[in-house]
């Protein structure tokens, strides 16, 4: 399940991609198919490893053009071991909200970031997460999990304060939101719920199937109770001038 629209992002072969905070995946294999050379980062040495091993997985089925490369790092988004401007693009996909030191987060991914590549940012979306931090104390109070809610136009200017100029933005992943709340209500580690297990059987045949009655529904929720807004932003070819 993708939150970056890759219509909105171009992403094209040999294009130099930072999935930053890669998780297991998603974004960076979306990338490597498209025949980027991708560098997926995380701190977690277990997602680090599943990911490098999709990575091989893909390239031996012949699942990517053949000028791609993909390679796996585990590292700290607070000192990304890159040079400044060595990436083309760079994903944070729902990165932000579980660390302390955001701001310096961002001015690393501002750096690697070439003049004129582009960012996409993603994080949960005020309204949808609220209601789940008011619904469950431990959706939010496990380690390593969110220890902020953004409101959008606060993010925005930190963005901009890194040097990166926004673009275009919007919400994702309608469906989802209720189904966190359902946990929310029953517990969200009772991964064994009725209720919830019916609603995730339906939220995996709708990601399988795509079937139109589903796309229109989320397309049509998705400014209301979209559970992840998306920030695309572009870093100037010239620096802004201070102030």
């Amino acid at each position: 399940m993708l939150t970056v629209d890759f219509d909105r992002y171009p992403v094209t072969e040999g294009c130099r991609l930072l999935d930053l905070g890669c998780g297991t995946g998603r974004h960076g294999f979306e990338a490597f198919r498209r025949g980027s050379e991708v560098v997926a980062l995380d701190h977690a040495a277990a997602e680090v490893t599943g990911v490098g091993q999709m990575f091989a997985a893909m390239a031996a089925q012949g699942q990517v053009p053949p000028a791609a490369r993909a390679a796996c790092v585990r590292g700290d988004a607070l000192a990304l071991p890159f040079a400044d401007a060595t990436f083309d693009r760079v994903i944070a996909a729902e990165v932000l909200e579980h660390i302390s030191d955001d701001a310096r987060a961002m001015a690393e991914l501002a750096r690697v970031l070439r003049p004129g590549g582009l960012a996409a940012v993603t994080v949960p979306a005020w309204l949808p997460e609220r209601i789940c931090w008011r619904l469950s104390t431990a959706y939010h109070s496990v380690e390593g999990g969110h220890i902020r809610i953004y409101r959008q136009r606060d993010l925005l200017a930190r963005l901009r304060a890194v040097g990166l100029d926004p673009v275009d933005r919007h919400t994702a992943h309608a469906l989802h939101a209720p189904y966190w709340w359902l946990r929310c209500l029953v517990g969200v580690h009772n991964d064994g719920h009725p209720a919830t297990r019916l609603y995730h059987r339906v939220l995996v045949w709708d990601m399988m199937r795509r079937p139109w009655p589903t796309r229109l529904a989320e397309r049509v929720l998705n400014p209301l109770i979209g559970k992840s807004v998306v920030f695309y932003l572009r870093k100037p070819e010239v620096p802004r001038a201070a102030g």
